[in-house]
């Protein structure tokens, strides 16, 4: 007798193989009630609750992909926790702020934030693959108001307008879930502005929907060299065959990728754990970028570490691995302050004839610093002549 399915199946064991690689298969069936989750793990009594006492506050929301990839045995388990809300959410502290970036704050128009003189953030869609937890725009994804088309128009305009900016991020929600079409004309649109240099798209797609990253999508992206994505692993349990192949297919087609983590309580704030994620990303070419402090967003003081442990945790990093496997530790300041690095002390004490410093192992190091002082560089009057400086450039906020 065959076994009983059931009305919406979301197992990968129940779903065809062409429906599953699928992405727009993945997204109609995006898993958001007890009632989805319980198909894949048995939930705990905070995750049961979580997902109903959170309904109208938070969004909730996973491809049934990500979702395959937790552990039925362990409620603790950093996919689980970064998908399913808990009762912890409710917990809110007066420092943790609905807008944590000040993004609303420099916003000169509808779908521009506006933080930095040379680069803006332009937000084009308002859905996810996943609704992390985590998420310091929870304020805005998964809601009614999507970024309206004429919208999208004045921002161009915008950018088009501020010759000083150079570099335009692109982001939601998830840019890569709008059809490649219509992603294919935006990339277009910035890419005939004569000031803009750098195309970044910041997405998740490739850890909670890989099988979107597709030939097709590649092949329009690599159009509009140069073109970065930055995407977000938070723990080495999510890099998977099939994940590890998006970023691949984006890499071979001269696509950088680089990964911006988030340090997550018991998540991933081990170094073991952090030493893993970085070396596996490493191996698929993804560069690790950044490694946030978490934001201050409403609702998650829970996942948050503290800056102590931060410290320690890049301590256990440095040295031990390659550089080109570490990423830089920030804040990014709560009302919109910008990105602050932050990390281990290395400089010990700063002298006219040398410098005194520690090592990855704790050994004290002497450096001698030159006889002369640095000198003005005068070529930079021959080869920068007639260019402005970047604080002479018009525009910016």
């Amino acid at each position: 007798m065959l076994p009983v399915l059931p009305d919406r199946p979301l197992r990968r064991s129940d779903v065809p193989t062409e429906q599953w690689n699928d992405w727009r298969w993945q997204l109609r069936h995006m898993l958001r009630s007890a009632e989805d989750f319980s198909q894949i793990v048995p939930l705990s009594d905070d995750e049961q609750a979580g997902l109903e006492r959170t309904q109208d506050l938070f969004r909730t929301g996973a491809t049934p992909y990500y979702a395959s990839l937790m552990d039925a045995s362990r409620s603790d388990c950093p996919i689980r926790r970064q998908a399913l809300p808990s009762l912890s959410e409710l917990s809110f502290r007066e420092q943790e702020l609905r807008d944590p970036l000040g993004e609303d704050t420099h916003s000169p128009v509808p779908s521009i934030f506006h933080k930095y003189p040379d680069r803006c953030l332009l937000y084009v869609v308002d859905r996810c693959a996943i609704y992390c937890r985590h998420c310091n725009r929870r304020r805005i994804v998964g809601g009614d108001q999507p970024p309206k088309r004429d919208e999208i128009d004045d921002a161009l305009a915008y950018i088009a307008s501020q010759p000083r900016i150079r570099d335009v991020l692109i982001s939601g929600g998830d840019p890569l879930l709008l059809s490649t079409r219509r992603l294919d004309e935006v990339l277009g649109r910035l890419r005939a502005i004569p000031h803009v240099e750098i195309i970044r798209i910041g997405s998740r797609v490739p850890v909670v929907l890989p099988m979107r990253i597709d030939e097709k999508l590649c092949q329009m992206l690599a159009k509009h060299h140069p073109v970065f994505v930055n995407t977000h692993f938070n723990h080495p349990r999510e890099i998977t065959e099939e994940s590890q192949l998006a970023c691949e297919r984006l890499v071979n087609h001269g696509i950088p990728v680089g990964n911006q983590a988030v340090l997550l309580r018991g998540i991933n704030s081990s170094v073991r754990t952090l030493r893993a994620l970085m070396r596996a990303l490493i191996r698929m070419r993804v560069r690790p970028y950044y490694l946030f402090q978490g934001d201050t967003v409403l609702g998650t003081d829970h996942l948050r570490t503290s800056v102590e442990s931060a410290i320690e945790l890049m301590d256990g990093l440095r040295g031990w691995m390659s550089g080109m496997a570490m990423p830089q530790l920030v804040i990014d300041a709560p009302g919109g302050g910008g990105k602050i690095p932050i990390g281990p002390e290395y400089l010990k004490e700063l002298g006219d004839s040398e410098v005194t410093l520690r090592n990855y192992r704790g050994l004290t190091v002497r450096y001698p610093q030159p006889r002369e002082k640095d000198p003005h560089v005068s070529y930079d009057e021959v080869f920068f002549a007639g260019v402005p400086d970047d604080d002479d450039r018009e525009g910016g906020v």
